[in-house]
């Protein structure tokens, strides 16, 4: 296995995308610490490599919170993946000052400030491999998602960022930018509309692979930038979208 005996440090770990993180980390061989406000399920409780840490990643003492636990259970980490995150629709006129706040705190800051609390075990373990959850939208943008835009872009500047500095640590860090990723959310969205059977076949015109993204699709990129077969790459963001934003659009 890839990353047998390998500590991974996952917030968002339990849900979504973050889920299929997880899973794919401990196909791997990896141990896996996820970090998040909502209890583990059952079955991936009572996984032998699964630690859980209730924290609200939008508390300033969450990160450190992690990474004393981190310590603990596991006694260091090899690899972190900055996942969790959220996103509302908002124009600037009708957007509050706390909103935008919010929404830079957990987005944002969060994966900094962790990233800073784990750099002292991830430097006593010789090196690691720094993944975070950026987006396309990091790249382009829908209506109304200007704080969530903005927050995405900032994580794909600080990935960039990051591994100049670390790079000296054995320390890569890059980031994945998934387009659209199925999930209970993603799923409600599509029944929410008008005519969810034609948006759901608008959405795949999107795509040239001609589906939309799954968790494990994600997962799966992760393992790639944790394991040393992507030894050799840093500071980059990683499309993984099916093609979506390399295809220019029609009018018909």
């Amino acid at each position: 296995m890839r990353l047998e005996n390998k500590v991974a440090v996952v917030t968002g770990g339990g849900r979504g995308i973050g889920r299929g993180i997880t899973e794919q980390l401990l196909s791997q061989g990896a141990k896996v610490l996820i970090a998040q406000r909502q209890p583990l399920d059952e079955p991936l409780s009572q996984q032998e490599n699964v630690a859980y840490i209730s924290v609200d990643l939008a508390d300033v003492n969450a990160p450190y919170l992690i990474a004393n636990t981190a310590q603990e259970v596991f006694g260091g980490v090899d690899i972190l993946v900055n996942n969790a995150g959220f996103m509302f629709e908002k124009s600037l006129d009708d957007m509050t000052e706390q909103e935008w706040d919010t929404m830079m705190a957990v987005n944002m800051r969060a994966p900094v400030f962790l990233t800073k609390a784990l750099l002292p075990l991830m430097r006593a373990q010789g090196g690691a491999s720094i993944i975070n959850i950026g987006s396309i939208e990091g790249l382009g943008a829908n209506p109304w998602h200007a704080a969530y835009c903005g927050s995405k872009a900032g994580v794909h500047g600080f990935t960039r960022a990051l591994a100049i500095d670390l790079g000296k640590d054995n320390i890569r860090c890059n980031a994945i930018a998934p387009g659209w990723i199925n999930s209970d959310l993603s799923h409600d969205y599509i029944n929410a509309q008008d005519n969810p059977t034609q948006a759901k076949q608008e959405l795949l015109k999107l795509h040239p692979v001609g589906r939309t993204g799954e968790p494990a699709d994600i997962g799966a990129t992760v393992v790639f930038l944790a394991s040393q077969d992507s030894a050799f790459i840093t500071g980059q963001v990683i499309v993984v979208d099916g093609g979506r934003t390399a295809k220019l659009p029609l009018p018909f």
